[in-house]
């Protein structure tokens, strides 16, 4: 056989290694979704999805917009998961490129002296050998698809590492608006407490010059006293809790909060969008990064039982060479100086202690466990958008009754006041009044920011927040890549 011959019977097999293979992995079904086919307690909402309002929409406050939009770009939890994602593409290109042959160009020389009492001759000889050209090293015929599936796992481990950064982006938004929010409420409580306390501080001084006068007992003096005594706990606690609130807020935005920030709004000024219709469950499927992670873990575990199969099979490797060799340096590309080799080999498993079949087994076990952590988070993010709805509606109407106990509470304290001055209520009557409006004012800050973060809670449990407005731009994708639709998921939604 010439060495034309040769070049053309290994280009051949090495094609066929490519174009051949059949993956021996299971045909991938989606799991039925372990959930009701629609949501509780929906009620009257728009056309609009959660996954069609950027969060520039939702978030209308500016010092929340530029706090998500510092945190977007500074986070450092979201910086690992973008990170995370050029490991995964990294592992992925290692995985296709096993499925192309590796072709290096070589060269090496050698010289050798061998014992007069070594050689045929009797003589001492001096030997030199000289060689250059390519090879084509170890190239796998993936006749049974071990290599293919391997690289399948790759490319869903790679699409599953994108939707957990996607997801990161989610829940980062999300958290940030909680905290941003429940600072503010922390803030309005505090400023009601040391109103409360400057007020406290001036009835104990009236107290005391009473007292003293004979006009009152010591025990009115000490009923205030205690009064005041307890606003000042109450403003101490709300400052380290303030505090901590603040503490939380830099580590989300990932560096510290710029003193130029548009100033805060108040709870009762945040427009949140609470009117998004929840659609059916099976749109979460769509709409959820971290369910399509799941999805595509497991497409990456049903891949690998594909490997394990196709490991009980012959593997056929080819290696090859083609170049010039000769004795002397000078004369590599001289006529006649031209070389090649042709190694293939097979090996073919025939007692490997169940090795091979503890493999399968293990793909199967791991590809349950997918199987039931994909249930688990369809089951979780069903719940979140349930717990969500039925909330909604119930917490507007909490708002509304906590205001009219306030406006109650106030109403009362003023009465008890007046009642007081004129001698008709005793110091008891006042005293309860003040501490009752007191704490309907800080349950009122309370139930607002319990609504605020139930409208937050919805709309990240929707797939909302991964926009930052209406315009979109292209994702990079991997060159050569199969589409997202290929792999069985839909097109990921761009970020920004």
């Amino acid at each position: 056989m010439n060495s034309k011959h040769m070049n053309q019977l290994i280009l051949a097999m090495a094609a066929a290694g490519i174009l051949s293979a059949c993956s021996m992995a299971p045909t991938y079904e989606r799991p039925a979704a372990p959930v009701s086919g629609e949501f509780p307690a929906q009620g009257k909402t728009t056309a609009r999805r959660a996954a069609d309002i950027g969060w520039r929409e939702f978030f209308k406050d500016a010092r929340l917009q530029a706090l998500i939009s510092a945190g977007l770009e500074h986070n450092r939890d979201l910086r690992v998961a973008v990170l995370r994602i050029e490991e995964a593409r990294a592992l992925y290109g290692v995985a296709r490129a096993d499925r192309l042959p590796t072709i290096n160009a070589t060269g090496s020389g050698s010289r050798a002296k061998t014992p007069a009492d070594l050689s045929s001759t009797g003589a001492i000889l001096h030997s030199s050998s000289y060689n250059v050209g390519v090879t084509l090293a170890a190239f796998e015929l993936d006749l049974f698809g071990r290599v293919k599936s391997l690289s399948d796992s790759a490319l869903a481990t790679y699409l599953a590492t994108e939707e957990a950064q996607r997801a990161a982006v989610l829940s980062l938004v999300s958290e940030i608006a909680k905290a941003y929010l429940a600072e503010r409420a922390y803030a309005e409580q505090l400023d009601l407490a040391q109103r409360t306390q400057a007020s406290r501080e001036q009835s104990y001084q009236l107290a005391k010059m009473r007292y003293e006068v004979g006009a009152s007992s010591k025990l009115d003096l000490v009923q205030y006293d205690s009064l005041l005594q307890s606003a000042k706990v109450s403003v101490l606690t709300l400052q380290r809790q303030r505090a901590q609130a603040e503490n939380a807020l830099v580590v989300l935005v990932g560096k510290p909060i710029d003193s130029k920030l548009p100033p805060p709004q108040p709870l009762s000024a945040q427009g949140l969008i609470t009117d998004i219709p929840a659609g059916l469950p099976s749109e979460l499927l769509a709409n959820r990064p971290d369910l399509l992670q799941a999805e595509q873990t497991l497409q990456a575990a049903n891949a690998n039982i594909g490997a394990a199969r196709a490991a009980f099979f012959p593997r056929i490797a080819l290696t090859a060479s083609r170049g010039t060799a000769s004795s002397e340096l000078s004369g590599l590309f001289n006529a006649g100086s031209g070389a090649w080799s042709f190694a293939p080999s097979i090996t073919l498993p025939i007692f490997d202690f169940g090795r091979n079949l503890n493999n399968l087994d293990l793909t199967h076990a791991r590809k349950n466990i997918a199987v039931a952590q994909y249930e688990k988070a369809v089951q979780v993010a069903f719940r979140e958008v349930a717990d969500a709805l039925i909330a909604r509606g119930l917490l507007d109407q909490q708002v509304e009754a906590q205001a009219a106990v306030t406006k109650a509470e106030t109403e009362r304290a003023k009465l008890s006041q007046a009642r007081y001055d004129s001698g008709i209520a005793n110091s008891l009557d006042l005293l309860d009044a003040q501490r009752q409006q007191f704490a309907a004012e800080q349950s009122l800050v309370q139930t607002r920011l319990l609504r605020l973060t139930n409208a937050i809670d919805l709309y990240r449990s929707l797939g909302g927040g991964l926009l930052e407005g209406k315009a979109e731009t292209a994702k990079t994708v991997v060159a050569d890549q199969p589409t997202p639709a290929a792999v069985g998921k839909p097109a990921p939604v761009p970020v920004k």
